[in-house]
């Protein structure tokens, strides 16, 4: 989303005036690091920008180690296993399924291969040769082609549509290897949305998942963007879709966030004032959003999701200390939107938080004001 960066800009510059005209108590502005009025992050105890984990939204110890092993020895039995051993109908496996494919989809573009050349991301080649019938082979390798459709080619071109269909035939393979499966279908949510799923063609695919996963978050989320108006709908059913989503959400569900990431996929192309981010509609998406992260379980894999979102929109709101509890809890990985819009994710979220340090130190708050 290109215009972020230009609000981002416009947004830095602003508070950077700011702080060459006033320094007074409630403003906030960027310094020099080492200057006495700087707010370091670091006191905090919050990860080096260099350090920040672009990958995940959250942590996932087992899969980063698995990751780890399968591109350090080609060898796919890691991943095979440790799908194998995940609740097909939860949360995690959806991420982790998008974490191989991810990962195979990386190395294929750092090593596409050539004269005497192995290409990257081979194990999984290797996985769906050797294990055909293996259903999370199968829905990793959908998701792959997926990902490198959106990441090679443009929508629209014939290239874009030849993968898509590619994708489209291997979501069809993996769902009949799992017929209770809804990983399949989520994969096909982006294939829907690329190919241009007429409205009929879209709810049939949707009732499936509902079948099989009502209250996913995951691919509520990977449904939202064909409802928006840079899609196939306009903001009005953006909008009715996440509403209807939080209003049907069993207590402890995060589907009660889905309004606030309908809000973030419509924010206008100009608005350089907090007025909006502390407007009706915004507050109370905002507010659906905090209440779910309170109410959802402590080892529910989306949360992160949900707070990475909510930082962005504190920030915005100047709401400095509620942003800074949600860094508490998400501080070290930035794989989740809005940062993954940026092309240097860990930056973008660096930027944020020095924000929401600066504004919390600047409206009083420390480090031992800060509870954990």
């Amino acid at each position: 989303m290109e215009i972020l960066w230009v609000l981002m800009a416009l947004v830095m510059l602003g508070f950077v005036l700011l702080q060459l005209s006033r320094r007074r108590r409630g403003a906030v502005g960027l310094v020099e690091p080492g200057h006495p009025d700087a707010a370091d992050p670091a006191n905090y105890g919050f990860a080096r920008e260099e350090e920040l984990d672009v990958r995940m939204p959250g942590p996932d110890q087992d899969l980063l180690d698995v990751l780890d092993l399968v591109q350090r020895t080609q060898d796919y039995r890691g991943a095979q296993q440790l799908l194998a051993g995940t609740e097909a109908e939860g949360e995690r496996r959806w991420q982790r399924v998008q974490a191989f494919a991810g990962a195979a989809s990386l190395e294929l573009r750092q090593r596409p291969g050539g004269v005497g050349e192995t290409p990257g991301g081979q194990w999984l080649r290797v996985w769906r040769a050797e294990a055909p019938k293996d259903a999370g082979g199968a829905a990793v390798h959908a998701e792959f082609l997926v990902q490198q459709a959106w990441r090679t080619a443009t929508p629209g071109t014939d290239e874009f549509r030849i993968i898509m269909e590619e994708a489209k035939t291997a979501c069809g393979e993996a769902a009949l290897l799992a017929p209770g499966d809804p990983i399949p279908y989520l994969v096909e949510l982006s294939v829907a949305r690329g190919l241009g799923y007429s409205r009929e063609e879209f709810e049939q695919l949707w009732l499936k998942i509902l079948d099989r996963a009502p209250n996913h978050m995951g691919a509520h989320l990977a449904a939202l963007p064909y409802w928006c108006e840079k899609w196939h709908g306009s903001r009005e059913l953006a909008y009715s879709f996440a509403e209807a989503a939080a209003a049907r959400a069993p207590r402890g569900s995060l589907l009660a966030a889905m309004p606030l990431f309908a809000v973030f996929e419509h924010l206008p192309e100009v608005n350089l004032v907090s007025g909006f981010y502390q407007s009706e509609v915004v507050t109370k998406a905002v507010h659906g959003a905090l209440h779910s992260v309170h109410s959802a379980r402590p080892d529910d894999p989306m949360q992160a999701h949900v707070r990475h979102l909510l930082v962005f929109f504190l920030v915005r709101g100047e709401r400095w200390a509620e942003a800074m509890n949600q860094l508490t809890v998400i501080d070290g990985h930035v794989g989740a939107l809005p940062w993954t819009l940026s092309a240097d994710p860990a930056a973008e979220f660096a930027v944020y938080r020095a924000l929401a340090v600066a504004g919390y130190e600047a409206n009083g708050g420390s480090p031992a004001t800060l509870p954990h």
